[in-house]
């Protein structure tokens, strides 16, 4: 069975199938990389636990830069966010974002436990 959460006529934010939860990309607004990964990571944080899981179940994130030259910080915040032991296979690579605002964008792949 699928499950879908939170669906519009273009995406779910939530799609749960046999154990596993897959987030869309989630995006947020601040002036900075810092901030903007802060945002993104909570959003992840409540989606998943929406979903019965949490970032101890991680099993893949991708992260979409719109400058591969803010990786060290969005870095920062990401290895402050990832439970020792817990960290996912993970992709990062650059990519220009839906709105010209956007500095990060991170989508997430998670076992339920």
């Amino acid at each position: 069975m699928i499950e879908r959460f939170h669906t519009t006529e273009r995406a779910s934010k939530i799609v749960k199938h046999n154990g596993v939860v897959y987030l869309s990309g989630q995006v947020a607004e601040g002036d900075t990389v810092t901030e903007q990964t802060r945002d993104c990571l909570a959003k992840v944080d409540a989606l998943l636990a929406e979903a019965g899981t949490d970032k101890e179940h991680l099993l893949q994130t991708t992260i979409w830069l719109a400058d591969m030259a803010d990786f060290a910080e969005m870095n920062l915040v990401w290895n402050d966010w990832v439970p020792t032991g817990f960290a996912p296979a993970r992709a990062c690579g650059e990519a220009k974002l839906a709105r010209e605002i956007l500095k990060v964008e991170i989508l997430v792949i998670a076992a339920m436990p």
